[in-house]
């Protein structure tokens, strides 16, 4: 019941729900409090309503939108309860009284002085922004100015309305007491702090002025022009995609070239984890357009989607997809693959993918190029000396998807089984359950299985920490895992502050103006994550179950601490398979095993389970057993398929796949040039090119496309490209 007025209400928590409910219930308490008219109950009813509003806001609470949609606005909150103020003076006689008119007169200034205060605040947010976001990126001859104070412009408009405190509280003082002169400091303070509030923002909005888009972009491309990359990781997405961009930080901080990051939308920086790459975020598509990449020659693309177009169209580089994961998911062959250059795989499996679904992609144009990102996974024969008694078992389902197919997610229809199961298993084993970011997403049947697999999880979890099974582990580490826990929080806020701007309070402005990577605080960044990392396992017996969400720890991190994982057709079985540990993926569309195995070339060496669960035991025997376990020897040879040879690295054939790419396109532009200027010389009559020309044409165009074809034109949306992602 509790879940589903969560889901109604959209509200993250329990207290949330509650918070929204007393404003449900408040403002009808402050009405009939009005009419009755009953001073000390309209008191704490609005007492409760400023409350629970003030926590909603504070929380973040997507209910606050919902509740600006249905014109319930914060402001209109708040012009309710002074109307019913007023309302409540009219009820108790005092309507004819110089404390009604004063009162009145007050909550008008007071209101009308809210457009001025809001338009400052606008205008200064406005004059404050650039059209770039920048990481260790210093653009010449910009003068940033420090960012006005936050308190001025957090929340600006909630702090502004409540400065009608002083004037409700003196007016029901004046009207409990017969007081009046309460009432008239009251009113006096709130439009003399509104007048203040207001008047204070002016001077920012003719000081803090950043400089105008033209000079910045103009730095911008002066910068880029003095930097000269060559290789570009592109990215477009959501905020909760971002992790699709920071799995490829570390290889880009490893490319060969000078690299830079181009991103589109600015709630993604905040998003981007620590890197010492340059970092370029250009919201605008003229903008990005027109960026000088004229050194630029290999365009890296880790998702499908629309705006990948505005960098599409320069022919001077080479376009890649690169994706975000290699697995069985249709989103592993979309024909829009078919604009990039080449695409990248992680070894023969992808490319065999693209030949079965015959969407476009030639042969010629797949590259194996491993999965540098897998290097920090631990193979399961290098772990012997961690293994846990009681062994771990890696939940981590994949999302629900853009389609409503049953096999996407097991989370639907096998999430609480397979939790279950595993949870009552005997020998017992240690459950970490670690969801998709994008849980819940689109569907909230998902978000409310991912709700009742957490709640199983931590209930088991509570239990076990009481268990008299464990009584003698509890006792004797417990000095180590207290440590353990106070480490990680102090690590996680020296991580905030290395992390966090360089002064509080600075805006996005600011923060583009300093946010250059120091390579000592990068690196005791990364130790203090390794040691946090360890840290957070160690806060824990190792045979408490744990529910693992957020950044940290990353998924990686849970594969080096599991010893088997149960997931679904996705990059997360693939990357697992670099563990070289065993598995099982559950058939939650009902194909059957066989059917199952040859449909997704990622099962053929899983242990297959049903919605039901069923198989488990198999998965745990092989745990339990690993010498006796049937499936060792495929899961090698699978792990060569998807994966690509151990030698060389993947970082060695990624980096080679470039500076193959970078000579192709160096070879097509050189050919294009030497073509423009045989053109400037031919013939005035047009007559024709000279068999020299056609011989040279054929040649250059052999040297430049053997290895990478023109993309060919997209042909969906009004500029010639998707305009909803259309894929991984």
């Amino acid at each position: 019941m509790i879940s589903t007025a969560m889901r109604l209400a959209r509200v993250g928590s329990r207290s949330e729900l509650a918070a929204a409910a007393l404003i449900g219930l408040g403002y009808p308490a402050v009405l009939l409090a009005a009419l009755l008219p009953h001073i000390p109950s309209f008191a704490a009813a609005a007492a409760v309503t400023y409350l629970a509003d003030w926590y909603l806001h504070h929380r973040g609470s997507y209910l606050v939108n919902r509740l600006s949609k249905v014109r319930a606005g914060l402001s209109i909150r708040f012009l309710l309860r002074q109307l019913l103020l007023v309302l409540l003076l009219a009820r108790a006689g005092l309507a004819d009284t110089t404390l009604f008119f004063t009162a009145v007169a007050g909550f008008l200034v007071f209101y009308g002085l809210q457009a001025p205060h809001g338009a400052l605040t606008t205008l200064i947010r406005l004059h404050r922004t650039l059209p770039v976001v920048t990481r260790n990126i210093t653009p010449g001859g910009l003068r940033i100015p420090d960012a006005p104070p936050q308190i001025l412009l957090r929340r600006a408009a909630q702090k502004m309305l409540h400065l009608d405190l002083p004037a409700v509280i003196g007016v029901l003082t004046a009207a409990a007491t017969g007081e009046e002169l309460a009432g008239y400091a009251g009113v006096a303070t709130t439009v003399a702090l509104g007048l203040l509030g207001t008047a204070v923002l002016v001077p920012y909005l003719l000081t803090r002025r950043v400089p105008p888009a033209t000079a910045v972009l103009d730095a911008v491309n002066d910068w880029l022009r003095a930097y000269r990359p060559t290789v570009v990781l592109y990215f477009s997405g959501s905020a909760a995609s971002a992790y699709q961009v920071n799995m490829w930080l570390e290889t880009m901080e490893h490319i060969d070239g000078r690299p830079l990051i181009l991103m589109r939308e600015r709630e993604l920086t905040t998003k981007l984890n620590e890197t010492p790459v340059p970092v370029l975020c250009v919201p605008g598509g003229t903008h990005a357009m027109n960026l000088d990449l004229s050194t630029v020659r290999v365009a890296l693309y880790a998702a499908n989607v629309g705006k990948n177009i505005h960098l599409l169209r320069r022919p001077t580089m080479k376009h890649v997809f690169i994706g975000h994961g290699d697995s069985d998911k249709l989103a592993s062959v979309n024909p829009f693959s078919k604009v990039y250059d080449e695409v990248w795989t992680a070894g023969r499996a992808g490319r065999d993918r693209y030949a079965v679904a015959d969407v476009g992609v030639g042969d010629a144009d797949i590259a194996e190029v491993g999965r540098p990102q897998l290097a920090s996974i631990t193979p399961a024969d290098d772990r012997a000396g961690t293994v846990h008694p009681v062994p771990t078992v890696l939940y981590a389902p994949t999302w629900e998807g853009w389609e409503d197919d049953p096999g996407n997610t097991s989370l639907l229809l096998a999430g609480e089984n397979i939790v279950r199961r595993l949870l009552a298993a005997e020998p017992p084993v240690r459950v970490l359950y670690k969801p998709h970011p994008f849980t819940g997403l689109r569907d909230p049947r998902a978000k409310a299985a991912h709700e009742r697999v957490t709640a199983l999880v931590e209930a088991a979890a509570a239990e076990r920490r009481t268990d008299p099974r464990w009584a003698a582990e509890r006792a004797r580490g417990k000095e180590r895992r207290e440590f353990a826990a106070a480490r990680t929080a102090a690590i996680e806020a020296e991580l905030g502050r290395l992390r966090g701007p360089a002064r509080a309070g600075g805006d996005e402005a600011e923060r583009s103006r300093d946010s250059l990577a120091d390579p000592e605080l990068l690196a005791r960044a990364e130790r203090l994550r390794t040691e946090g990392n360890e840290m957070y396992w160690n806060a824990a017996g190792w045979w408490e179950h744990r529910v693992v969400t957020g950044n940290e720890p990353r998924l990686y991190d849970c594969f080096n601490e599991s010893d088997a994982l149960v997931s679904d057709i996705s990059s997360v079985v693939s990357d697992f398979m670099a563990s070289g540990k065993p598995y099982a993926i559950t058939d939650s569309a009902g194909l059957g095993a066989d059917e199952f195995r040859r449909q997704n070339t990622a099962a053929r060496a899983a242990v297959i389970l049903g919605n039901d669960a069923g198989g488990l035991d198999r998965l745990l025997a092989a745990v339990a057993a690993p010498g006796d376990d049937p499936l060792a020897d495929a899961r090698r040879e699978l792990k060569h398929y998807l994966l690509g040879p151990d030698h060389p690295t993947a970082m060695e054939r990624f980096n080679a796949a470039v500076r193959a790419l970078q000579t192709a396109a160096d070879a097509r532009n050189r050919g294009v040039e030497r073509r423009i200027g045989e053109q400037a010389t031919a013939p005035a009559d047009g007559s024709g090119r000279s068999d020299r020309a056609d011989r040279s044409d054929r040649s250059d165009r052999s040297d430049a496309t053997a290895t990478s074809p023109a993309p060919p034109a997209p042909r969906s949306g009004a500029d010639g490209a998707p305009q909803e992602p259309v894929a991984g």
